[in-house]
């Protein structure tokens, strides 16, 4: 494979604005309150700015924007099938108010390619600075991976559950969910995502071989963020970074958890059986 130094440095720019109607969706899907015009969105509103619009006609089979070697593709053309949101690294900086205007520019910060016990992988490190109202609200290192497609009779993942539970001692906050298959639509078309694994299940369970629907990272991500919120306030933190540990399946409980240690703020994501499927670390 390349390494695509070529790719290394170039940047992309979004314009977009928060304006009322998708400030109500974007709380709707997660039965929040609508926000008042001009009110601080949550943290986590970002996720659904300044989103790709490539036309369906350039789609690849798996939903993702096709890449190629042209100078318009923004992201190497990786030759590797599967595409996951592995972490990401976030500051926030200011909030984001209901009508603002937004920015921003996304810049390829990284290509690494490695050797997994999978087989070959390619890390993007992609870098977004989000401003509203010209005034920087959000910084995040994102990164994405590339896998070899997976082969037609490779097991499910992951594994069923098995008779483990959860157990939430320990944790100084808890809170059980359950995303289905609306929730999952719905984020999808709130950060216009058209990867086939969040919402058509042949296709997750025989090319992909997910157990079924999957839950988006940033999904999960989210969620864990409003519950930083219900315990310390809105937009009270100052970092959050996660990191996708193992696929959250769409209609089975998701027990979100947070605790303070060492100063920092831990949260998880985890599985009935106690199968962790998110880590997180944050500040505020």
């Amino acid at each position: 494979m390349s390494d695509w130094q070529a790719w290394i440095g170039r940047e992309e720019r979004r314009a977009d604005r928060l304006d009322p109607a998708l400030a109500a969706r974007w709380c709707a899907a997660f039965d929040l309150p609508p926000p008042a015009p001009g009110a601080a969105m949550p943290q986590g509103s970002h996720f659904c700015l300044c989103t790709p619009d490539a036309p369906t006609a350039t789609l690849g089979e798996d939903g993702h924007p096709a890449r190629d070697d042209s100078p318009d593709s923004f992201l190497p053309p990786v030759p590797l099938a599967r595409r996951m949101w592995a972490s990401s690294a976030i500051e926030f900086h200011a909030p984001i108010a209901v009508g603002a205007a937004i920015e921003r520019v996304s810049r390829v910060a990284s290509i690494a390619a490695k050797e997994g016990r999978s087989g070959p992988m390619v890390f993007v490190e992609v870098a977004h600075e989000t401003a509203a109202d010209g005034v920087s609200a959000v910084r995040e290192v994102q990164t994405l991976v590339y896998r070899e497609a997976a082969a037609p009779n490779a097991p499910l993942s992951p594994p069923p559950s098995d008779e483990g539970a959860f157990d939430p001692a320990g944790w100084d906050a808890h809170r059980v969910v359950q995303p289905d298959p609306r929730v999952l639509f719905r984020y999808s078309a709130l950060t216009f995502n058209t990867h086939r694994i969040h919402y058509d299940t042949p296709y997750a369970e025989e090319v992909e071989r997910y157990r079924g629907l999957v839950v988006h990272g940033p999904l999960t991500a989210s969620l864990l963020l409003q519950l930083a919120a219900q315990e310390l306030g809105d937009n009270a933190l100052a970092s959050f970074a996660f990191r996708g540990m193992s696929p959250a399946i769409a209609g089975e409980p998701l027990h979100l958890a947070m605790k303070r240690k060492d100063g920092a703020i831990e949260l998880a994501a985890f599985a009935r059986d106690g199968r962790q499927a998110m880590q997180a670390t944050a500040r505020a």
